[in-house]
């Protein structure tokens, strides 16, 4: 693996021209994501894939794990279908350094153990487009954000009047998927409401090879709900206030036997009120945001074959934020150009009380703190072909003396070869230790430790994109690649009745792309990323991240208004930590194994009856695998959806 990466990093550095970040066939003009100021993404020095509203529906993704499973550079390990746990891993990175935002607000759970992010919760009914940051963007956002970022941005107001939108649709297993909202525009005042929900039966989380499995169904039932009004008395000032609940209701299993009597109820809340205005004839733009979450959290496991106990844990976690943000744009100085200076403050209050198990191993959690951070980030375009970003950040978290990050980055356009290069670096990743970590007690066999050093990172990136004309397109082909590197230190880690940084990682890996538009009515992209994610004390290959990760997703017109997308995802072979793994009979192993590799076939097939109207066909893991993402936990089975969708 290292030699493999080695020589993919010489062939980077010989050959740039044909490097390449991220290839897709349409994107939104500008992300916000990666700078905090409105950028194009060809000028960004980062990598970022966005995902669209025209591509979520085309390719019939209706949660979150499911759009972000082509995502290069992410590997998402679900423990079955909507509502289990699925974690998500950056370029090797925890699942607890990926930093999830809706409009810019973070949704991460501070009542989760590990303040990781469960991307098998969320629907996308209410979301315009998807923007996913990889590399260390702590100098950006703070913590959890070593990784990566994923921010959801909800659909945005029509101009006129009255916009209903909606879906409705129903297949195997008892599955039922609809909704219904409306945007519009009266005035100085625009607005957004909808609702939307999903329910199935589903299929059993636990893997079909244990001889005492019961077979039984893991179903879903789960809801949301959004509100956005929002007033824009003047051009270029705008006031707007956001509501959003979410609930879900799931069954839930313990491997290696089925456990029918378990249950979980997941609920959130969030809401935000900003205003923003632009001063100085809109040189100065400057705003304001409050927002909060609360995440509710009730599992509950009754007595049967299993076990006699019955077993009830609540966890609640409650975040309130302030965010003060300013843009200002900057005069040109000859050479360099399209200047701007981004500067803000944040602050958060996080609270926690989660009450889990029996005694005497009851797990306690009841504490909260503080964060406040400063942040400044600088961008210039030079010679009007070279852009160029520096940012600095300095967060004091609870009762830290303070972590400083800071990246910098460039971008290199080669017009005439049709080329982009790119490369960033610094001290970008910090992550500060979760309430439980620090003031968390499981009966008198743990006690959290509230001297815990948030963990750090050092990343480099570089890669870049080239552009084919070929058989007389000019937009055949864009060809790419990504070399990413990271060190992680002060990883905290369990160390006998409590936790402590005693570890370090060491992650590196190359992102490929390739995306080819041989005909008008057909388009595909293909992406492999290599991961080499191992424990810098032992060597050992870090749990669930597989070496080899590979997607192919095409779309193909071949009729007026008739969309095929199909989608073939290939993970490879990843370890499993010591009994984290399963015999068949149930039994675990000791020692750290392997879990197998796994290919999925789905397509959605999408036809316009009539303006505004569309009728879909889902189908899910066609080929019917039993694949496990995580040992003992398989993929659900194959599925087929009918549907339709309108919007005027």
């Amino acid at each position: 693996m290292r030699h493999l990466l080695l020589s993919t990093a010489a062939l980077l550095a010989a050959s740039l021209p044909v490097l390449a970040q991220e290839a897709a066939t349409a994107l939104p003009e500008t992300i916000v994501t990666a700078t905090r100021v409105p950028t194009a993404l060809e000028r960004v020095p980062a990598s970022i894939t966005v995902i669209t509203r025209q591509q979520i529906e085309e390719r019939g993704h209706a949660t979150l794990a499911e759009a972000l499973s082509a995502v290069p550079g992410l590997r998402l390990a679900p423990s079955g279908g909507p509502g289990q746990q699925a974690s998500a891993f950056l370029r090797g990175n925890s699942s607890r350094s990926v930093l999830v935002l809706l409009d810019g607000v973070p949704l991460n759970d501070p009542s989760e153990a590990n303040g990781a992010f469960n991307f098998g919760n969320d629907l996308l009914f209410d979301v315009e487009r998807i923007e996913v940051l990889r590399g260390p963007a702590s100098s950006l956002y703070g913590s959890a954000a070593v990784g990566g970022v994923v921010n959801l941005v909800t659909r945005r107001a029509a101009s006129r009047p009255f916009a209903p939108f909606g879906e409705l649709a129903g297949g195997t297993q008892g599955t039922v998927r609809g909704g219904l909202g409306a945007t519009g525009t009266l005035g100085a005042f625009d607005y957004l409401a909808s609702a939307n929900g999903l329910h199935t039966d589903g299929f059993n989380a636990t893997a079909r090879r244990f001889t005492r499995t019961l077979n039984e169904r893991d179903g879903f039932q789960g809801g949301a709900l959004a509100l956005r009004l929002g007033w824009t008395p003047v051009e270029g000032s705008r006031v707007e206030g956001t509501l959003r609940y979410r609930q879900n209701r799931f069954d839930l299993d313990s491997v290696p036997r089925d456990d029918p009597n378990f249950t979980g109820d997941d609920r959130r809340l969030m809401g935000q009120l900003r205003a923003e205005t632009r001063l100085l004839d809109g040189l100065w733009t400057t705003g304001f945001r409050v927002a909060f979450t609360q995440d509710r959290r009730a599992y509950v496991n009754l007595p049967d074959a299993r076990s006699t106990a019955s077993i009830r844990d609540y966890y609640r976690g409650e975040r309130l934020g302030f965010d003060w943000g300013n843009t200002l744009r900057l005069p040109g100085l000859g050479f360099a150009t399209d200047g701007a200076l981004n500067f803000g403050v944040t602050h958060a209050r996080e609270e926690v009380f989660s009450l889990a198990g029996n005694t005497p191993f009851q797990t306690r959690v009841n504490a909260a703190q503080d964060s406040t951070a400063g942040h400044i980030a600088l961008q210039y375009r030079l010679w009007n072909r070279m852009d160029v970003t520096a940012g600095l950040r300095h967060d004091a978290v609870g009762s830290f003396t303070g972590a400083t990050t800071w990246r910098a980055g460039l971008v290199y356009h080669v017009p005439e070869l049709g080329a982009r290069l790119r490369a960033s670096g610094g001290s970008s990743g910090f992550n500060a230790p979760s309430l439980f970590q620090r003031f968390g007690t499981i009966g008198t066999a743990f006690r959290g430790n509230p001297n815990l050093r948030p963990e750090r990172s050092l990343g480099y990136e570089l890669g870049g994109e080239l552009d084919l004309p070929l058989f007389g397109r000019a937009d055949f082909a864009t060809l790419g690649a990504t070399w990413f590197q990271s060190r992680v230190r002060d990883l905290i880690i369990f160390q006998g009745t409590s936790v402590a940084n005693v570890d370090r990682a060491n992650l590196q890996g190359v992102e490929l792309t390739l995306a080819v538009r041989p005909a008008h009515w057909l388009s595909a992209e293909l992406g492999w990323t290599i991961t080499d994610a191992t424990d810098a004390r032992t060597g050992r290959p870090l749990p669930r991240r597989p070496e080899h990760v590979i997607s192919a997703t095409a779309r193909l017109t071949p009729l007026p208004g008739l969309v095929i997308a199909p989608q073939l995802q290939f993970t490879g072979r990843s370890p499993e930590g010591p009994f984290a793994s399963y015999r068949d009979d149930g039994t675990s192993f000791t020692t750290e194994r392997r879990n197998k590799t796994g290919t999925l076939f789905n397509i959605t097939a999408s036809y316009v009856v009539r303006e505004g109207i569309t009728a879909f066909v889902e189908g899910r893991n066609l080929g019917n695998s039993r694949w496990e993402p995580v040992n003992g936990f398989q993929t659900p089975g194959r599925s087929l959806l009918v549907g339709t969708r309108f919007g005027f």
